[in-house]
């Protein structure tokens, strides 16, 4: 079975087998949006529940 690279790229998956995610809406506009808004759009974010199934057949060799 082959790993999604595109999603291999997208996601990390921590020690603890949590998976983590960048946060939409920081590749442009950015001008008008607040230094505090920009710092948060720059932390990961955990993956939801539901999307976790499709994660997991994205990355079968990731131990989730």
């Amino acid at each position: 079975m082959k790993t999604r690279k595109a999603a291999s790229k997208r996601y990390k998956v921590t020690g603890t087998g949590k998976v983590l995610t960048r946060r939409p809406g920081k590749q442009h506009i950015n001008e008008k949006k607040s230094p505090k808004r920009l710092k948060q759009l720059g932390k990961l974010k955990g993956v939801a529940g539901g999307d976790m199934i499709k994660v997991k057949k994205c990355l079968p060799y990731a131990g989730l």
